[in-house]
Formats: C-alpha cells, sequence, structure tokens
C-alpha cells in the first residue's frame, strides 16, 4: 500500500486549507463585488457612497475580529490551590513553558488559546464548571493534558490554518439554505482525516499523563454531561426564563441528575446517537468509540486521585456561573424570580420539559386522546410512511442534509411519540420512575421501561409491536379523526423575548472529546475548537485581557 510523503501530505494540507479558506469568504465577496458594482454603475457623488462603505466595511471587519473582554471567571492560584498545582502538574509533565491563565465558564467546554495580558503573551486555559464538578482528578488532569498537548500537535502554522479555513468554512454551512454545500463537503470530508490526528494524537498525549483508564472515562463521562446538559438543563433555562425566574441551585439540581443511572443511560445514548450524525465532515473530533479503541496503554506518569478536585469558592464560583447563564444583560437577581429546582414539585418540574411533542401529534395525525394519536403514529411506523410524519411534526426537515435526513426524522419522530406514549400510559396507572425524566415509567407491576429508547428501538427495527403491546394496557378505543385538527404541519412555536445566556444549540453532535471547545480560531492561533457552548465572547488572537481581568498565572 502506498505511504504519502510527510512532504506531499503537509503541501495538500496547505492547499485544502487554502480552498477552503477561498471558499468560505465567497459569499461576502459576491456581496462586496455586488455593492461596489452598484456604486460604480449608480452613484455620481461619492461622498455618502463612501461613507456608506467605510461604515459597512467597519462592521464586517468588527464582527470578524471578534474582540472582547476573555470568557469566565479567573482563577487565582491562592485561591484554588488544588486546582492551580494540577494545571501546573500536567503542563510540567508536558513540557509547557510559559504564562498560563485558568478560568472557569459556566458550560461542558475545556479549551486553550492565546492571549496577551498587559503586553505578555500567555495562554488561558477554559474549564466548565460542570467538568470541574463530574470529573474527577484524574479525568480532569486528562483534560487539562489533552488541551496542553494541542500546543504541540496544532501549534504549527499549517495546522492552525487547517483548522481555521475549516471553522470558517463550517460556519457557512450553519443556515437553511447551504448554497456552499456541494463544493464545500468534498473539501471538508478531505481534511478532516489531519484533523482527527490531531486529536487522538492529544488523545495519547493524555494517557501518557494521566493513564489510559482515565482518558477514556473522561473521554465517555465528558459527551455524556455535554448531552445532559445540552438535553436536560438548557431547558430548564429555556422555560424560566419564559418565567422572568432564575434557578439558584442549577448546579446541585444538574450534579442530582447525572447521578441517576436513568439520566446517565439516556445521555449516553442520545450521545452515541449525535456521534453518527456528521454529513458534510464538519466535526474535528472522531466518535467517543473510535477515540477511546485508539488509546495507548499507559498507566500515567503522574498520582491524581478518584474524587473532583475541591474548589474553595465553590458556591461562590456556582452562583456567578449561573448569573451569567440565566440572567440578561444589565439584569440583577432582584429583577427576576429565584426559584430551587430540588424544591420544586414533580409535577411543576416535569413543566419544564418541552411538552409541545404532544400538541403537534395531536395535529399531525388528526387524532386528539394521547393513545389514539400514539396508534396513529405507529400505523405509520408500520406501513412506512412515518417520515412523511415526521416532516408534519416539523416541517425544517426539508431544510436537513439528505445524507442524515432520516436520522433527525427518526429524532422527531422519537421525541414526539415517547411524550404522548408516556401521557397515555400515566392515565393507565404507570408513574414516573424518577423526577429527571418524564418518559421513564414504572408499570403497576413494577417494571421499568424507558419509552425513549423503546421507541428508538422500533423506528430502527421498523416493528411497532412493543410500543402496541403498552399502548394496549391503556385500553381506550381509537376515536375519528377531529375535524378541526387537520394534518398540516405545525407552526414552530414562537420565540420568546427573553431567552438565557444559553447559545442555541442546532441539532449536532455534542461535543466528542475529553476537551470541548467552542473558541474561534484564526491563523497563528493554537487553540483547538471543540464543540460546546461558550457563553461569552471569545478572543481575538493576541487580545489583550481588559482593565479588570488582572489574573495570576497558574
Amino acid at each position: 500500500m502506498e505511504t504519502r510523503r510527510p512532504e506531499g501530505r503537509r503541501a495538500r494540507e496547505w492547499l485544502l486549507g487554502a480552498l477552503m479558506l477561498a471558499l468560505a469568504c465567497l459569499p461576502p465577496a459576491v456581496v462586496a463585488g455586488g455593492v461596489l458594482a452598484a456604486l460604480l454603475l449608480w452613484v455620481s457623488d461619492w461622498s455618502p457612497a463612501w461613507t456608506l462603505l467605510v461604515f459597512w466595511l467597519g462592521v464586517v471587519g468588527a464582527a470578524a475580529g471578534g474582540r472582547g473582554p476573555l470568557p469566565g471567571r479567573a482563577v487565582r492560584p491562592e485561591d484554588e490551590p488544588e486546582l492551580a498545582a494540577l494545571v501546573r502538574d500536567v503542563a510540567d509533565r508536558l513540557g509547557f513553558r510559559g504564562p498560563l491563565l485558568v478560568r472557569i465558564v459556566p458550560v461542558v467546554q475545556a479549551s486553550l488559546g492565546p492571549v496577551r495580558v498587559s503586553g505578555v503573551r500567555s495562554h488561558v486555559l477554559f474549564l466548565g464548571l460542570p467538568l470541574l464538578r463530574a470529573l474527577t482528578e484524574a479525568e480532569l488532569a486528562s483534560v487539562v493534558a489533552h488541551e496542553l498537548a494541542h500546543v504541540r500537535h496544532v501549534g504549527g502554522g499549517r495546522a492552525t490554518f487547517l483548522r481555521y479555513a475549516r471553522s470558517r468554512l463550517t460556519d457557512r454551512l450553519d443556515g437553511r439554505v447551504r448554497p456552499l454545500a456541494p463544493p464545500a463537503a468534498p473539501l471538508l470530508r478531505a481534511s478532516q482525516p489531519a484533523l482527527w490526528r490531531m486529536e487522538t494524537a492529544a488523545d495519547a498525549d493524555a494517557a501518557r499523563v494521566a493513564g489510559t483508564g482515565a482518558t477514556a472515562s473522561a473521554l465517555r463521562r465528558t459527551g455524556r454531561l455535554h448531552s445532559a446538559f445540552e438535553g436536560l438543563a438548557e431547558p430548564w433555562l429555556s422555560e424560566l426564563a419564559e418565567r422572568d425566574a432564575w434557578p439558584e441551585d442549577f448546579y446541585d439540581a444538574l450534579d442530582a441528575a447525572l447521578a441517576d443511572p436513568h439520566v446517565d443511560r439516556r445521555a449516553a445514548r442520545t450521545a452515541a446517537e449525535d456521534d453518527a450524525i456528521d454529513p458534510y465532515a464538519m466535526t474535528d473530533h472522531p466518535p467517543v468509540a473510535t477515540r477511546v479503541a485508539a488509546l495507548p496503554a499507559h498507566t500515567g506518569t503522574g498520582t491524581y486521585g478518584d474524587a473532583p478536585v475541591p474548589l474553595h469558592r465553590a458556591a461562590e464560583i456556582a452562583r456567578w456561573c449561573v448569573r451569567r447563564l440565566a440572567l440578561q444583560d444589565g439584569e440583577e437577581e432582584d429583577d427576576v424570580e429565584a426559584v430551587r429546582l430540588l424544591e420544586m414539585p414533580l409535577d411543576e418540574l416535569r413543566a419544564l420539559d418541552d411538552g409541545t411533542g404532544t400538541a403537534l401529534l395531536f395535529r399531525a395525525t388528526g387524532h386528539d386522546p394521547p393513545a389514539a394519536a400514539v396508534a396513529a403514529a405507529l400505523d405509520t411506523l408500520a406501513d412506512g410512511t412515518w417520515r412523511q410524519l415526521a416532516r408534519r411534526l416539523e416541517p425544517g426537515l426539508r431544510w436537513v442534509p439528505a445524507a442524515v435526513r432520516g436520522q433527525m426524522a427518526a429524532k422527531v419522530f422519537t421525541a414526539a411519540v415517547t411524550g404522548t406514549l408516556a401521557e397515555a400510559l400515566e392515565t393507565s396507572g404507570w408513574t414516573p420512575t424518577t423526577r429527571w425524566l418524564g418518559t421513564v415509567l414504572t408499570a403497576p407491576d413494577g417494571r421499568t421501561v424507558d419509552l425513549r429508547a423503546l421507541i428508538g428501538d422500533a423506528v430502527t427495527t421498523a416493528d411497532p409491536t412493543v410500543p402496541r403491546t403498552l399502548l394496549g394496557t391503556t385500553a381506550p378505543d381509537r376515536p375519528a379523526a377531529t375535524p378541526d385538527r387537520p394534518t398540516a404541519p405545525s407552526q414552530t412555536p414562537t420565540t420568546p423575548d427573553r431567552t438565557p445566556n444559553v447559545p442555541s444549540q442546532a441539532t449536532t453532535a455534542p461535543d466528542q472529546t475529553t476537551a470541548p471547545d467552542q473558541t474561534p480560531t484564526t491563523p497563528g492561533q493554537p487553540t483547538t475548537p471543540d464543540r460546546t457552548t461558550t457563553p461569552d465572547r471569545t478572543t481575538a488572537p493576541g487580545q489583550a485581557a481588559a482593565p479588570d481581568q488582572r489574573e495570576t498565572p497558574a
């Protein structure tokens, strides 16, 4: 088998990066050319035209620059000595030199980027509070090692340029209309292996520092944590924001939910499903199973504990993070109602989940009682028309890339039928098994059923026998379709005016890395973006910290 020479591979990656960047810059270049052509053809007095053109270029340049204060809350070694010591220990074992700042962010994130503080070139390590609370000391050491290792594996100009070009091009594929998709997909697919090699190389360094077991565990746990945060915790924030309320025990409730084995299994299943959705080869990280299988066998050079790193200012940090997520700019705690999720009645807590699926299924099937609507949906599963039902449930599926439209339709169908089936079963004596998931129920005979997994398996096998058997326990016959509930596509609910400060996450694969990151990069920036949310504006390369961001390197 022919092996590509390193020189040829390097040249190929430079070329791929240049082509992707040129393609990403095509839309604004076309717009700029159109504006300039219009000015040349129809403007006789250039004084106001030049003013307008300069203003437009300034707005575009400011948006591209992304300058702003560093995200997160600064960690000083004297405030959190154990965390600072762990970061410094890992850095020393990897031979990482230079100032290294640590900042805590509210979401599931870990990333590393360059920054200039008081004129000194440094690096800043962002660590998400959910990771700090959930990961053991050994797992956290693996996360830190993965990020710091990227300075070696991604720090070169070629790798940084390739990652930056991919990032710019994938941003162009986020909308409903993707005219660049046909030429972009081959370029992204051709450049993806290089990024995957960088990730597995960083994983190998993490295993050498923290051990293979801790690295594998961190990879799996981070994926599950991201899925739970996105699928369970973010809806809490969104629904409470509509009520002008905020959850002061947000992280305590998240910890309690993650300790529930039903939540853990649901999150693992969701992470695995989302791993498979990558129509344009946009993800920079291999699936978790692939990464775990590629880890080298190492016991680790460091000695780390099996409990989370203690945070001396844990309560203060948690409150700061919740405020960043739940409160709008300029809004104070007194402006909204403080609630406690752990003390909330079960019915009220479950109401925080998005319950629109049942109403949408009623409309799409033309049947009103939950049992009848589920029966009609299962009929479409049996006769093979369930994808059409999914499109009536979510008209936006028509804009989803064809390569993954079936997978996305399955997610839409499963979500709507699961919630409706849970309502039908509860009228027949089934009860919620856990306070965190309304679709894991206990039958009157004591058995526990995860309805999401059950319906998902039925869709995969195209066999509705098992859910029909459960539905048979609800007894009522299916009524005729209700005339005033047409099967026309439902309208997407109106977005509330007030939403929490959690970035909207379109249906994408969750972070598949020990070190999630979404910090944008620019050429010359050795940062490693992983796919997770980032609540604040990110730092442009070489950006000086704001005057109030005085920090002490770890």
